[in-house]
């Protein structure tokens, strides 16, 4: 790729790195992106946006706005680590406490919100928001209009239909159908040139149904990855997420991956070895997939099921420079 990496893992001064598309919401996406500042000074964040609880909920619901909450997540995973943006990006992610209307409500979701409101753009007033943070990069939502995530849940033999990401993400029993509303939704222009123009496109980690499923189930999202250039890497969980992936192995997430994109091809698939039920049924799937299953020792320690940033940084490290095989050893490349 002609990136030229130092020895801690940054860009060397002059070299802005790869441009990487990263996909997908909430802290899946956070948890890529502190990695990838590691590698490059050209991430783009494609946000999903059909969260519906929280503060961002309330927001949508009043203001009939993007939910702001996965954006600014975001934003601030991408902040420069100066006092500078390291206060920002606190300022950012502050949460009101008490029990008037501003209760549990995050600054940053108001302040974006007032950028959409006095700029009437989306991405511009994100923009401004990074700027604030002196952010290396961008982030875009995947459409301009909010989404709505339904899926039918199997359970016992019943089938219910379920509207809403946080009704989806917390529902008990198989999913099925998973789709977003309205179904002809546009991906944001700035989505689908960001995609065109990427080397690397990463999806994952994350909620899978909820916030990385859904860029391949929005028509224009799904076109676009298809037919891009780029590389593509998937990072799987590091457990199962209760309610949405109950008893599912991580080689069923690829599997869903495939059903709703079956024309989608990727390049390598990326796991931590002790997150793995069966390393030759994931091995299969993989290779089924067009890629190359790289083992790399990812989460923070073995009793916490949080990416690290720097080992996840350097494993893809390590795929964007083709520094690996079919399967690699599970070896930590940081150690």
């Amino acid at each position: 790729m002609g990136t030229t990496i130092d020895a801690e893992g940054w860009p060397r001064r002059g070299e802005e790195g790869p441009a990487v598309v990263a996909l997908g919401g909430g802290h899946g996406l956070s948890a890529t992106l502190r990695a990838l500042s590691h590698v490059t000074h050209r991430p783009t964040a494609v946000v999903t946006v059909a969260d519906d609880g929280g503060s961002s909920g309330r927001l949508r619901r009043e203001f009939d706005c993007l939910p702001p909450g996965d954006l600014r997540m975001a934003l601030a995973a991408l902040c420069d680590e100066s006092e500078w943006g390291l206060t920002w990006r606190d300022v950012l992610q502050h949460r009101f406490e008490g029990e008037g209307e501003l209760d549990n409500h995050a600054l940053g979701n108001l302040l974006i919100l007032a950028l959409w409101q006095l700029l009437g753009d989306e991405v511009e007033g994100l923009a401004w928001v990074g700027r604030l943070l002196s952010i290396h990069g961008r982030v875009v939502p995947m459409s301009a209009a909010p989404l709505v995530i339904e899926a039918d849940i199997v359970n016992d033999g019943r089938r219910r239909r379920v509207s809403g990401q946080v009704a989806v993400a917390t529902a008990r029993g198989r999913m099925e159908n998973v789709r977003v509303v309205p179904e002809d939704a546009d991906a944001h222009p700035e989505a689908v040139r960001a995609i065109e123009e990427a080397e690397w496109v990463v999806l994952g980690p994350g909620s899978w149904y909820t916030s990385v499923l859904p860029h391949l189930i929005l028509p224009a999202m799904r076109r676009a990855l298809v037919s891009t250039k780029a590389r593509k890497v998937v990072v799987l969980n590091l457990s199962e997420q209760r309610g949405e992936t109950d008893g599912m192995t991580a080689a069923d997430h690829l599997r869903v991956l495939s059903e709703y994109a079956p024309d989608l091809r990727l390049d390598v698939i990326l796991a931590d070895p002790s997150a793995v039920e069966d390393l030759g049924d994931l091995a299969r799937v993989s290779a089924s997939m067009g890629a190359s299953l790289v083992l790399r020792q990812v989460r923070i320690d073995s009793s916490v099921c949080q990416h690290d940033p720097l080992r996840l940084a350097a494993a893809f490290r390590d795929a964007f420079d083709g520094v690996v095989g079919d399967v690699a050893s599970g070896d930590d490349p940081g150690d």
